[in-house]
């Protein structure tokens, strides 16, 4: 099960994904409210955290998660304070019950990832793209535009086009035909 903590939050925050199963996972942290309570509704502790990339309203509450539950944390750039385990491109990593790949989507940050597993038919999206034809910022730090749409580009030559369910770094999960959204938000970037 895919439980975005985050959801009903009034803070500036990403969404925070919990995934149950047989690997309990964060998928980011987020920031300005308490991730670990709403973690411990569901869970009493976790096996791995995740995040699609390190800009601050994604990993603001790490120190508290792995105080709280003495995890390990996996993300793209082991230099980034926090993360233990390098997750390149190409690479696994279990999330409940599914083996999920990292995709290397640079564009909106250099150390950007996108999750997919093909068992699961599930893509966590991070801020490359939203719902409703959206994308991730280019004018910040790191930022690039042509590199954003080459990643909405491969992310299309990856993902199927009857994907179940599509969970973003903002606002809400997609899960009536994601894969329009992704070819919405890829027309939209190219202009």
């Amino acid at each position: 099960m895919i439980r975005n903590l985050a959801r009903h939050t009034d803070a500036f925050t990403s969404n925070v994904f919990l995934v149950t199963g047989e690997r309990r996972a964060l998928v980011d942290v987020g920031n300005e409210f308490d991730v670990v309570a709403a973690a411990r509704e569901h869970v009493d502790d976790l096996d791995a955290v995740v995040l699609t990339h390190t800009h601050y309203d994604h990993v603001e509450n790490l120190p508290a998660v792995v105080e709280a539950f003495d995890v390990d944390v996996w993300g793209y750039d082991t230099t980034h304070d926090g993360i233990d385990h390098a997750l390149g491109d190409g690479d696994t990593v279990g999330l409940g019950d599914h083996e999920y790949t990292a995709f290397h989507t640079p564009g909106h940050k250099d150390d950007h990832l996108c999750l997919f597993s093909a068992d699961a038919s599930v893509l966590f999206a991070g801020d490359l793209v939203f719902a409703n034809g959206s994308f991730g910022r280019t004018d910040l730090e790191e930022g690039d535009r042509d590199r954003l749409v080459e990643s909405i580009d491969r992310l299309l030559d990856t993902v199927p086009e009857d994907l179940r369910a599509m969970h973003t770094g903002h606002g809400p999960s997609v899960e009536d035909q994601p894969y329009h959204d992704i070819e919405l938000a890829w027309q939209a970037a190219r202009f």
